[in-house]
């Protein structure tokens, strides 16, 4: 134990700064002051236009209506993302928000889906997947029934320099103090090594006992003046540069991000109301940064609205997250490239952690210790599913997918191919954000097919079976037919404005 924490600093705005302040103040401002240090001279790596459906979760627990949030953040609706080539050039897939079929007890839908297609059923197993048939019509709108066959989960597409803006606001509002300044010096405490306080250029002194870095790939706090360490990972995810430029919107605003695989890498395409935004993952190894812009800009399909905007960074992770009296939290606390869209979901659940842990009689080291392995175990099995999507490929074009395809892989990933592969079956491990429909979706568009399926499917007749898919399906496309399309939706929510 050290001290009471009665004041938080938070070194960094944008997103990972502003949600961080957001949601601690929302939870905690009765008992703690935040203040956020931040420079506008100092840019921000914007590649979290993207998110996962528990953002809905952390904007109901700010008390942020959906309606104003996509208004003020130029938001769109994200119910998948659409994986073109992955597997072979001129193939794709969907990863959806949804699970295929109904819930039923004891034995998963896909299994019965297994059984049929022995019997020849040429349906896949998107068919039954209400989130593709809407992605596929360009339809949405928000549903009541949480049935099992009915549940329809989805994200959001957003500008994230509007998110932080307007979280930004909404903070401030409810008492945040945010100082403007660039940082000059870190104070320790002699004794503990613990951050006493910042001098800013400005020869002001912002004290605090418990800090927050939000730096970003500076890593302010975390690195340069703890010195925590660096766990890479480029061994498994060698893609080390991002080549990012907006573009004009399409005349219809899709309702899933796009992931395009290159020769070198993947590129990513988000509809937003006022643009698309565009960005090329690459390795340096295998494509220069002038071949990775050229493809890039090749590729937009629309218009570009800017100059391109370089990022460099190596895949891995903070080996702690949490030292002495700093979390690192954002780009700071580690980096895993955006295919699966995870950099904003990773803030939020470090700040709910946080939240959880929050050290109010002092920074504790059982609790820090717990917080690190949960952290911990969050990064390496986000990181195991992107490293599913390249391993797991067919491609022969170029260098880069060879080496891929022919990689050493965690044991943990390849027990979890294995299973699936022999047996028909997925086992969710405890904490894992990506539950079992979308191991399964990615494997079986990555080409991964089972030898088995589970024996509880044998128990209906093959006109039991031929019956209980049929009525799905049918259920399902006769709720999409009732929906409006994804941009008369967001006409509604805009209030008529187009």
């Amino acid at each position: 134990m050290d001290k009471l924490i009665k004041k938080v600093v938070i070194v960094g705005g944008g997103t990972a700064g502003w949600i961080s302040a957001a949601l601690i103040k929302k939870l905690l401002g009765g008992v703690i002051d935040i203040e956020l240090v931040e420079s506008e001279e100092i840019g921000r790596i914007g590649v979290g236009e993207a998110t996962i459906p528990p953002i809905r979760y952390l904007n109901s627990a700010l008390g942020i209506e959906e309606a104003e949030f996509i208004r003020e953040t130029k938001a769109t609706i994200k119910l998948a993302i659409k994986f073109d080539n992955w597997r072979v050039q001129g193939e794709h897939y969907f990863h959806t928000f949804g699970a295929a079929g109904k819930s039923l007890a004891f034995c998963s839908f896909h299994h019965y889906w297994l059984r049929s297609r022995q019997q020849g059923n040429k349906a896949s197993l998107w068919d039954y997947d209400l989130n593709y048939l809407c992605a596929q019509s360009n339809k949405f709108a928000p549903l009541t029934s949480r049935s099992g066959e009915s549940e329809m989960l989805y994200a959001y597409h957003f500008d994230a320099s509007l998110y932080a803006a307007f979280l930004r606001k909404f903070s401030e509002k409810i008492g945040v103090l945010r100082t403007e300044g660039l940082i000059n010096k870190i104070n320790l405490n002699p004794d503990s090594g613990f951050v006493e306080s910042l001098e800013l250029a400005s020869g002001i002194i912002v004290h605090g006992d418990l800090f927050i870095d939000c730096s970003g790939l500076r890593a302010l706090l975390i690195q340069k003046v703890l010195n925590t360490g660096y766990d890479d990972w480029s061994h498994w995810l060698p893609c080390d540069r991002a080549v990012a430029v907006p573009s004009e919107r399409f005349a219809e605003t899709l309702p899933y991000t796009r992931a395009i695989a290159h020769k070198t890498g993947w590129q990513w395409r988000i509809p937003l109301q006022h643009r698309n935004g565009n960005g090329l993952v690459y390795s340096s190894n295998h494509c220069s940064d002038d071949e990775a812009t050229n493809l890039l800009l090749n590729n937009l399909g629309s218009a570009a609205l800017g100059e391109p905007n370089f990022i460099k960074f190596l895949t891995g992770r903070r080996r702690k997250q949490w030292n002495r009296n700093v979390i690192a939290i954002g780009l700071s606390s580690g980096f895993l490239e955006p295919l699966e869209s995870t950099s904003i979901h990773l803030i939020q659940s470090a700040v709910v952690r946080l939240i959880k842990f929050f050290p109010h009689q002092g920074v504790d080291s059982a609790a820090v210790s717990e917080y690190n392995r949960q952290s911990k175990i969050e990064y390496e099995q986000i990181r195991n599913f992107i490293i599913l999507h390249y391993y797991v490929n067919e491609r022969n074009d170029s260098q880069f997918w060879h080496d891929m395809r022919n990689m050493e892989i965690p044991e943990s990933l390849r027990k979890k191919i294995e299973i699936y592969r022999r047996t028909g079956s997925l086992f969710q491990e405890p904490d894992d954000l990506f539950v079992d429909s979308s191991w399964l979706q990615v494997m079986l568009g990555q080409g991964i097919e089972a030898q088995d399926y589970h024996p509880i499917a044998n128990q209906l007749t093959n006109k039991q079976l031929h019956d209980m898919l049929e009525n799905i399906q049918k259920s399902k496309r006769s709720l999409v037919g009732n929906f409006p399309s994804h941009d008369e939706f967001l006409t509604t929510i805009r209030g008529g404005l187009k």
